[in-house]
């Protein structure tokens, strides 16, 4: 297992929060094709759209593990988009972000952790700022903004060799 946590300084808006996750999909999305080979060979990974930035999960056999995250590295840091695919992915999120909002249990969870956790905005929040619009251009000055702050934790775990 590797975990990686890229943290990120930058302040938390809902404008920022749907930036992210925005900015996060299409990673993923970009990394469907050339990952596949490495998802017949048993290896794992996942992007997940943390609370202060990036998390990256890669798991599977150690030999071939490190090819996994550094093509996730270089993905990351070589970072672009079509105009498609930002719609594409703006329209899944909406769908998704619309989802939770009409399930009585995730929109309770969401209400919940707003009312505990300092600094969270709510589905809603994010749910508008993207029916409001996002531009290509912000997601642009997100991403290279989100990327000269960058301060990482890591986590190895197995039969790996220093």
């Amino acid at each position: 297992f590797v975990f990686f946590f890229l943290f990120n300084p930058l302040p938390l808006s809902p404008s920022s929060i749907v930036l992210f996750d925005t900015f996060v999909n299409i990673l993923s999305h970009n990394l469907g094709e050339p990952a596949y080979e490495a998802d017949v060979a048993q290896l794992e990974y996942k992007l997940v759209a943390g609370e202060h930035g990036l998390v990256i999960r890669v798991k599977g056999f150690n030999h071939k593990l490190p090819l996994l995250f550094q093509l996730i590295i270089d993905y990351l840091s070589d970072f672009s988009f079509t105009p498609a695919v930002f719609e594409m992915i703006t329209e899944q999120l909406k769908k998704t972000y619309f989802n939770i909002l009409i399930k009585p249990e995730t929109l309770a969870k969401d209400v919940r952790l707003l009312i505990l956790e300092h600094g969270r905005w709510s589905m809603i929040d994010k749910y508008q700022t993207l029916m409001n619009g996002l531009s290509i251009e912000s997601l642009s000055s997100f991403v290279k903004a989100f990327k000269s702050q960058l301060f990482v934790e890591g986590l190895v775990q197995g039969n790996f060799t220093s």
